[in-house]
């Protein structure tokens, strides 16, 4: 059973949170966690690294932690892949070549003409239909995901 009577709803609720500034906020949320996870999993849980998985958003995720070199977003939705590049300079878009297998982004030519970088996508994604479009300094690669993914039931037997 979940410990409802510890989340303090009442009147008086939305004024104390326009009142608080965004630490005290952060730090309310993190003694709420310690108080409802049971002791024996406190040194297993840190409620801070909770809170640091909603700071960095989710699906989304840094191909490259360099930020001097090569930079790429990663996102899914129900349907697609999504790969955002920031492009510095026109140039790159008549020198990039984009490649994909089922579940990698490949990127060659950018930002020198001999770099490939490889990118793990989130999903399975089909072969035919990827999208890609240049707006406003962003390429925004659109991959279609692929839900004919076929199962095969394993028999179990028992031996004795």
């Amino acid at each position: 059973m979940f410990p409802w009577n510890l989340f303090p709803f009442n009147k008086d609720m939305k004024n104390m949170m326009q009142q608080m500034k965004p630490e005290e906020i952060e730090k309310y949320i993190k003694d709420l966690m310690g108080k409802m996870l049971p002791p024996n999993m406190q040194g297993m849980i840190n409620p801070s690294d909770i809170l640091n998985n909603f700071h960095t958003g989710g699906n989304v995720s840094q191909a490259s932690s360099n930020p001097g070199k090569f930079q790429s977003d990663v996102f899914e939705t129900h349907d697609d892949v999504y790969v955002r590049i920031p492009i510095k300079d026109e140039d790159w878009l008549k020198k990039i070549r984009l490649y994909h297998t089922s579940n990698q982004m490949i990127i060659e030519h950018i930002p020198n003409s001999n770099d490939k970088h490889t990118i793990t996508l989130p999903a399975v994604v089909k072969k035919k239909g990827a999208k890609a479009r240049h707006r406003d300094g962003m390429l925004e690669i659109k991959i279609p995901k692929s839900i004919d993914i076929q199962f095969s039931e394993i028999d179990v037997t028992e031996t004795l």
